[in-house]
């Protein structure tokens, strides 16, 4: 098994890199899918972030209302680490369910938007980061979601910096440009991965796909 992390700043294309390895065959551990799941009504999940933020949270049917708990964790760090505290275990644990039910040649990338963020690059075989300039991201946030762009911007600043994400890549894609320009390089990519998952090489060393 390869186990590989993804990672990118929000608004620099890493769902679209997701869907493009799956369609070559990764198998596709979700980070953020996993997120939603872990605070389901039900779970102890929902109810530690209810005790910790209020029921002000929720909606009237009693989901998550992540808007609203956006606005309050993403302009406030301590409380966004709060929130970080007691997602991220549930993820966590989670992600490593699914790890183990893939097969043993399998490719698994764990799709992780917080992977710098939180030290994470240690727990993969090798990490690829989806690259594009904080003025493209904002651009996307605005144009394409819709986003305030007060509110894109403090989203992007609760990341990590595009040098703190470049720093720990083993494989750097490029999505500063149209969209036509990214699945030739999700293609070398995958050859990298399927390469490097058949010869088991380790350690890796940075490389870059468009070169």
């Amino acid at each position: 098994m390869l186990k590989v992390g993804l990672t990118g700043g929000i608004g620099a294309g890493k769902s679209e890199v997701s869907r493009l390895l799956a369609g070559y065959g990764a198998v596709i551990v979700d980070a953020d899918r996993i997120a939603r799941e872990v605070v389901e009504p039900g779970t102890p999940g929902l109810a530690a972030v209810v005790a910790a933020f209020g029921k002000t949270v929720l909606t009237p049917e009693g989901t998550l209302d992540r808007p609203k708990l956006g606005s309050i964790v993403f302009a406030d760090p301590a409380k966004l680490q709060t929130l970080n505290a007691i997602v991220h275990p549930l993820v966590g644990a989670r992600s490593a369910e699914l790890e183990a039910a893939a097969g043993a040649d399998a490719i698994v990338v764990h799709d992780v938007p917080l992977l710098a963020e939180n030290g994470l690059a240690p727990l993969y075989d090798l990490v690829v980061v989806v690259d594009a300039a904080p003025r493209t991201q904002l651009a996307r946030l605005t144009a394409l979601r819709g986003m305030a762009e007060e509110e894109a911007r403090a989203r992007m600043a609760a990341q990590a910096t595009r040098e703190q994400r470049l720093a720990v890549a083993n494989l750097v894609i490029d999505n500063d440009g149209p969209l036509e320009m990214l699945e030739p390089q999700v293609r070398k990519v995958w050859a990298e991965l399927t390469a490097r998952a058949a010869q088991s090489v380790h350690p890796v060393h940075p490389v870059h796909p468009a070169e």
